[in-house]
């Protein structure tokens, strides 16, 4: 069995180094010997995230981003509620970004994610995200044209570079004032892609999943492809590493994430408040009036 820290370690995209994604097999599974195994480690990392969720809540100090980017249907909403299942539902957000808005149109391609950023003691969910600006719009320029961009010319090399430089500007300022950000690409195979696509199709109850929209866009796979690549080697930083996490076997997906969710808060160190000298007054007090049955 190969031990979740090397599992985690290799899925990394170590920042400085770039990586090319056909490098990283979207089938491996891990060396676990089912997925039995992988549901029992699973189960126990659900309940050990909803502990450290109410440190990271009653602390109120700290705060947790998760991004999940990837191709239709590799998972990211099946991951959301696998790995999230135990948690309170009133210290966590999600969050999904689509087609922008005008009013979102009118300002800068960060302002609408910014406005969504999880509070202190809370865990934010972006379900697509800012990211969004360096892959559908790089695969798709036409859509740079409804954003009121001040002296565009065209997405040229200095554009899409000086647009990761914000993007890591940005989430080292989050992380600066104590927002920890795990960035996860759920990389799907296009055969899996496809096999799950046609599971939407011959399922009535999974119709609804199904657009016409997602077929034109598995079109420009090897354009996606590219794209992911690029935003992955200049935005992998070491304040906001980004994790390539198989996604073929959706069992193995959520078990890895929530090896790299667990992880991350355990080593917050988070610890339940301190009472003052005055809250420890107070709870004396009113343990003396419930025992005389006040």
């Amino acid at each position: 069995m190969i031990s979740t820290r090397m599992k985690t370690k290799s899925m990394m995209a170590t920042p400085g180094k770039r990586i090319r994604l056909k490098d990283f097999d979207p089938a491996f599974k891990g060396g676990y010997a089912s997925h039995a195994h992988a549901q029992s480690k699973l189960k126990a990392n659900v309940q050990r995230l909803a502990k450290y969720q109410d440190l990271l809540y009653s602390s109120h100090t700290y705060a947790l981003l998760l991004v999940l980017q990837a191709m239709d249907a590799a998972g990211k909403d099946g991951t959301i509620k696998h790995v999230m299942s135990g948690i309170n539902p009133q210290g966590c957000q999600v969050f999904s970004f689509k087609t922008p808005s005008e009013r979102e149109l009118s300002h800068d391609f960060l302002w609408r994610t910014y406005c969504d950023l999880p509070e202190r003691g809370h865990i934010g969910i972006f379900n697509r995200s800012l990211y969004e600006e360096v892959l559908v719009v790089r695969v798709h320029p036409d859509l740079l044209k409804q954003e009121h961009l001040p002296r565009f010319t065209g997405p040229s090399k200095k554009f899409w570079q000086h647009r990761f430089e914000s993007i890591n500007d940005v989430e080292r300022h989050l992380v600066r004032n104590g927002t920890a950000i795990l960035k996860f690409f759920l990389h799907v195979s296009k055969e899996e892609q496809e096999k799950r696509f046609l599971e939407r199709l011959n399922d009535p109850g999974k119709n609804w999943k199904f657009s016409e929209a997602d077929l034109h866009e598995r079109l420009r796979w090897d354009d996606y492809m590219a794209a992911y690549e690029d935003m992955i080697n200049h935005t992998s930083t070491a304040h906001a590493p980004w994790y390539i996490i198989p996604a073929d076997h959706k069992w193995f997906t959520h078990l890895t994430v929530s090896n790299i969710v667990v992880d991350t808060l355990k080593k917050m160190n988070l610890k339940y408040p301190t009472p003052t000298n005055a809250q420890r007054a107070q709870i004396a007090l009113a343990k003396e009036a419930l025992q005389r049955g006040r």
